[in-house]
């Protein structure tokens, strides 16, 4: 078993994941893998990091995909005996005007990969967390404008510090139940399926890091939601104001922070700095 400390990126083939995962083979001391759905594309891009002098890792890893997680999370318990640093990327957006999918589809394919593939990565990975371990989920801005655009209910049950995992499933499926009824907006929904995954993203870092306190306080372990800011990739187009390697910092800070630190956690972070949720 290797005593190499251990980085996996989600969904890091391009856009701010192969962003993040270039930052981290300059920055952290030990194996950065590069993971994507398609092993074809992953080994592209490592040979392009290669090119660069960089020496990222590949294996593949699709988040809708039960059996493809519990390979990695075999993978790296049998190589490493777990992990020191977890970001995970991986997402999907509808191209909110072009795209004429019906609403309740696109709520049930972006809900599907953005929470509950997240959800179930976390539920394979994170125990295997090493003490001084990183957690980074990424989220965005859109999941606090999204809440912004719920119901004063809905906006208390995101905002509390005691819902647990299985309620927050329970409003992301309610959510998804809703848009196929066409009554998601009177019941206190915003109109933005991209926008209620990332409060469900960002909920259940909050949630996790709660967890990790309880459970595993002498670790130091330390998890957190961050936006990459508006960034020119292929999901949010050629008009964003940040480049990847700019969407990637406040990731990678994250990531690398340092063992002393004992702060941020369970927060949303943008711009390397807490904002208030």
């Amino acid at each position: 078993m290797s005593n190499v400390p251990v980085a996996v990126v989600t969904g890091s083939n391009k856009g701010i994941g192969l962003a993040i995962v270039r930052a981290l083979c300059k920055q952290f001391p030990g194996d950065v893998y590069l993971t994507a759905r398609d092993a074809g594309r992953g080994q592209a891009a490592v040979a392009q990091l290669q090119q660069e002098g960089l020496q990222p890792l590949f294996h593949q890893l699709d988040i809708d995909d039960l059996q493809s997680i519990r390979a990695l999370r075999d993978f790296l318990k049998e190589k490493y005996g777990g992990l020191n640093v977890l970001v995970n990327n991986a997402g999907i957006a509808f191209k909110a005007v072009q795209d004429t999918t019906p609403f309740a589809v696109q709520a049930e394919v972006t809900l599907k990969t953005n929470f509950f593939g997240t959800r179930n990565v976390c539920t394979e990975l994170l125990p295997l967390m090493k003490p001084y371990g990183r957690v980074v989920n990424v989220s965005s801005m859109v999941s606090s404008s999204a809440l912004g655009g719920c119901s004063p209910e809905l906006q208390q049950k995101f905002r509390s510090d005691t819902i647990t995992e299985e309620e927050l499933v329970q409003l992301m499926n309610k959510f998804v139940e809703d848009t196929k009824k066409s009554v998601h907006q009177k019941e206190g929904w915003p109109n933005t399926a991209y926008g209620v995954s990332k409060i469900g993203v960002t909920v259940l870092s909050r949630i996790q890091a709660r967890l990790l306190n309880e459970q595993r306080k002498g670790d130091h372990i330390l998890l957190n939601a961050c936006c990459p800011g508006w960034v020119r990739t292929d999901m949010a187009g050629p008009r964003a104001t940040k480049s990847p390697e700019e969407g990637a910092e406040t990731p990678v800070y994250l990531a690398l922070l340092p063992s002393n630190a004992d702060a941020p956690h369970g927060q949303f972070v943008s711009d390397k700095t807490v904002r208030p949720w």
